[in-house]
């Protein structure tokens, strides 16, 4: 099958007889992001979900955003999205992370009010025109052959019945086969009080779809009034919040109340309790076979990887403004109740700490990420999409932003229109998805600023500006999101058209645009000190962009030469034939990656692991070769 994004809207048609409709699968963070632009370009949508009053949600850390993360939640917004808008109004403490590295490295991130975040996107998912939300399992995949190959027209629901669709998004996170453990003991689930799906993964294989199996983990909860907090470090957010949308009002931000949260710290006594009863690990005893996340480990694996620290940070962050329960962030674990409930106890503040839930580890399902295109379209059976943690990721992040994608692409399929693809000079979007397609995960995936090539051109204040002309242009954004865009813009080019004109009789008669240039100046004291830019009335955050614009416009120019350069090699495309296997001089390593991958360009070739500099250069070679031939 043509692994390139066009084909997979080329190789197969969706049944007239079945109309546009569009059937997804999961109701957490793709889920409602793949319903939502579905829905937005005009499509049915039907959202089925075991449990609809859990639409939303936040199964682990009640938090959004972060480094990397934070640049993708902006994304989504800008592309029209519900997460941005739904942190925004729920927010119970904002800050930005990464502020003593460069502005390329800076994440937004808040610590949400969780009830209040299922809440808001559940009305924001039953508000939406063409969306109907269905409580039910899926018990298996409705296939048909359709010019030779299969393709997905629907699902079957728990109770028996069949329900038809044009395309389907599978979002199921941890719930595929899932399996929970404490210590000893284990029982089915994805989540805490919730069942699982098994009927899916077997129809996946079937149609000849690889699984793999992954692990994650969740600390437990505590009751606040257990807490000696005055043995802990107070962490406040930022005096001058930021909001993730583009859209949400400065005047009425934040909307609610803002909080604190709390530092502490492991002990030696911690880990020692831990590596003495270590044994009883599900992980270290075999009873779990799912790699879980390298850069989100379980407190057992940060006290046996990291044996010559003495502490590890302990982050007590409150789930909301009503409710007594405290995330123990820092402390994943799958150890025994009773070894949680004894280690716990011997990190400052939690002395006397009253549990309301312990932490657990779930293994479940995943498919290999290597056999979706650009779309996130199975390569191999039309009509069906995959979204978030069973495209072997990790975070709410990650998965709305696939869930955009996937959602978006499967309704332009159904439509016959062209596929929304985002390039990795575009947008952190773009950077995820090729990752995932071009790889094949060990572990799940977790975005980093540090993944971003071109991080200088994708931050997180000017994803409108590379990401709402072409959500417009696909009906993904509205009118409104391009005259905010439009307005912006305009006050920005007004200021920069000012810096460029006035000249400052302290700084040489240079110009001011020149004076801000340097690192110690910042634009806000240049405003505060030139009335005909004060009478701009720019806000904060249209100031620092407009800074960022300034400052680092030197670097941005080489970085586009480089994008430049690079896109020569990445859209040169690799014959769909090529056999890899006859290509003499390839490392071993290389010619098995390759095979298995099927990159569609040279560009996607050197981005996967096992596939060195010497291996690309030589492909190039091959490449050209077969190209004069043909």
């Amino acid at each position: 099958m043509d692994p390139r994004p066009e084909a997979t809207h080329a190789h197969a048609t969706p049944p007239a007889h079945l109309g546009a409709r569009v059937l997804v699968i999961g109701g957490g963070h793709a889920g409602i992001e793949a319903a939502l632009a579905a829905a937005r370009l005009g499509v049915q949508v039907a959202l089925v979900t075991m449990r609809a009053d859990r639409i939303g949600e936040m199964s682990c850390n009640p938090a959004i955003g972060g480094l990397g993360k934070g640049q993708l939640v902006r994304e989504i917004d800008a592309l029209g999205g519900a997460m941005g808008l739904a942190a925004d109004a729920t927010g119970i403490q904002f800050k930005v992370l990464g502020t003593g590295k460069g502005v390329a490295a800076q994440g937004p991130r808040c610590q949400s009010d969780r009830h209040l975040y299922r809440e808001h996107v559940t009305a924001l998912v039953r508000a939406q025109p063409g969306l109907e939300v269905l409580e039910s399992t899926v018990d298996g995949l409705l296939v048909s052959e359709r010019g030779g190959a299969p393709a997905v027209v629907g699902v079957r629901l728990g109770d028996g019945r069949e329900l038809r669709g044009s395309a389907v998004v599978i979002t199921t996170g941890t719930f595929l086969r899932a399996v929970m453990h404490t210590g000893e003991s284990q029982s089915t689930g994805g989540r805490i009080g919730e069942g699982t799906s098994g009927g899916i993964s077997a129809d996946l294989a079937r149609l000849g779809l690889a699984l793999g199996r992954l692990k994650t983990g969740t600390p437990p909860r505590l009751a606040h009034d257990s807490i000696d907090w005055d043995l802990t470090q107070a962490q406040p957010g930022d005096e001058r919040p930021q909001p993730f949308s583009f859209a949400t009002q400065r005047e009425q931000f934040p909307r609610l109340r803002q909080v604190l949260c709390h530092l502490t710290h492991t002990t030696p006594r911690t880990h020692e309790l831990i590596r003495a009863n270590i044994h009883r690990a599900p992980m270290y005893a075999g009873r779990i076979q799912g790699v879980g996340p390298r850069y989100c480990p379980s407190v057992e694996d940060k006290v046996m990887r990291f044996a010559d620290k003495e502490q590890h940070p302990v982050f007590l962050e409150p789930e909301g403004l009503t409710t007594e329960v405290v995330y123990v962030n820092g402390v994943s674990t799958s150890l025994p109740a009773e070894v949680q409930h004894e280690f716990l106890r011997t990190i400052p503040g939690l002395e006397r700490a009253r549990f309301l839930r312990e932490g657990y580890a779930v293994e479940y399902d995943f498919v290999l990420p290597s056999q979706l295109d650009r779309t996130f379209a199975t390569r191999a059976v039309a009509g069906l999409f995959l979204a978030g943690q069973i495209n072997g990721t990790s975070g709410y992040e990650e998965a709305g932003a696939q869930g955009l994608i996937a959602g978006a692409n499967a309704a332009l399929w159904t439509l016959g229109r062209a596929p929304l693809v985002l390039a990795r000079d575009e947008a952190y979007i773009g950077v995820l998805v090729d990752d995932l397609v071009v790889a094949q995960p060990t572990e799940p995936y977790r975005m980093f600023t540090s993944r971003a090539e071109y991080r200088l051109l994708l931050r997180s204040d000017n994803a409108d500006k590379r990401l709402v002309p072409k959500a417009a242009e696909l009906g993904l954004a509205g009118k409104e999101a391009v005259e905010r865009l439009e307005r912006r813009l305009a006050r920005q080019a007004g200021a920069l058209a000012l810096l460029r004109a006035l000249r400052s009789s302290a700084h040489g008669g240079k110009t001011l645009e020149e004076v801000l240039r340097r690192p110690e100046i910042e634009l806000a004291g240049l405003v505060a000190a030139t009335p005909e830019l004060a009478a701009l009335e720019l806000s904060h955050d249209e100031l620092a962009s407009l800074e960022c614009d300034v400052k680092y416009a030197g670097y941005v120019a080489r970085e586009l030469e480089q994008v430049a350069r690079l896109r020569r090699q990445e859209t040169l495309e690799i014959p769909r034939d090529l056999d890899y296997s006859q290509l003499r001089g390839l490392a071993n390593e290389a010619r098995a990656r390759l095979s298995a991958v099927r990159p569609r360009t040279l560009g996607q070739a050197a981005r996967i692991a096992g596939v060195r500099p010497p291996d690309v250069a030589l492909l190039a070679i091959h490449v050209q070769r077969a190209r004069g031939n043909a």
